[in-house]
């Protein structure tokens, strides 16, 4: 059953889409997601969390159709894709939460995978563009492919059974990665490797699954502009892993232009 046949029930699936100043790019990923969202065997609902645009990223979302998917928008005044993405998960109630990136750059046949596991008792399921199975189409440049093969291996001391800890397709247990998102205190490019961390320190085992990736033009981020930030985040978070720490969260951004969508039953 398609969740367009759901009417008014409340959600069982919850997808964040964190998006800064995509206002060119957020029309056909987020038209893409809704038609895949109607396909989907359970109730969906899509969260667009404006972080700090300067652009029209609100508008399209304010002006969007609330049918048959129902779209609702967040805004977050401070920047960082780790504060949009906590301040939606937070946001979500539905039993099934997580997020993908606003260009889909992930196939989104990835989703059926993600619900099948995610029901069958998985509490995390994340995507992977390491695995033998998956297929990357990317141009990337060799001074970025360096730095991504440091950013891996520094990523690996603080959870090492993670392949690829920064494909945008992650999708979780609600109530554990709520629970997980809560502290999250890493602002930037970096927080995916502390939101793992943090599930597994509640006891949620990872699952990598491949998907099908493409490069697409108008990435928000630089390598130039974010590389010195994004290392400076990953030690941070290895050495307060390793020292156990657990500083206080940060309010989350607070909705605006729908009420909030009430509580979910557990899928069937």
């Amino acid at each position: 059953m398609a969740s367009a046949q759901w009417g008014s029930q409340p959600p069982a699936f919850e997808i964040v889409v964190p998006a800064h100043n995509e206002a060119g790019r957020l029309p056909g990923g987020l038209a893409a997601l809704c038609r895949k969202a109607a396909t989907l065997p359970l109730p969906t609902a899509i969260v667009v969390v404006d972080s700090a645009s300067t652009d029209g990223t609100g508008d399209v979302v304010r002006r969007w159709p609330r049918q048959p998917v129902p779209v609702r928008l967040l805004r977050c005044e401070r920047p960082g894709k780790g504060v949009a993405v906590r301040a939606g998960l937070l946001a979500t109630r539905a039993p099934l939460a997580g997020f993908c990136d606003a260009d889909m750059a992930t196939e989104l046949s990835a989703l059926d995978v993600a619900i099948s596991l995610l029901t069958a008792g998985h509490p995390m399921v994340i995507g992977s563009r390491a695995l033998d199975e998956s297929v990357v189409q990317a141009r990337s440049s060799a001074v970025r492919r360096v730095g991504a093969a440091v950013f891996r291996a520094m990523a690996r001391q603080i959870v090492p059974d993670a392949t690829d800890t920064q494909c945008g397709f992650k999708f979780f247990s609600g109530p554990l990665v709520r629970a997980a998102a809560e502290p999250l205190v890493t602002a930037g490019f970096a927080f995916d490797i502390e939101l793992i961390a943090r599930c597994q320190r509640l006891g949620a085992t990872l699952t990598e699954i491949p998907v099908r990736w493409r490069d697409v033009a108008g990435s928000t981020f630089s390598v130039q502009r974010h590389s010195a930030a994004v290392f400076r985040d990953v030690a941070t978070l290895w050495l307060r892993t390793h020292a156990e720490a657990e500083p206080e969260p940060e309010a989350a951004c607070e909705p605006i232009g729908q009420v909030p969508l009430p509580a979910a039953a557990s899928p069937t």
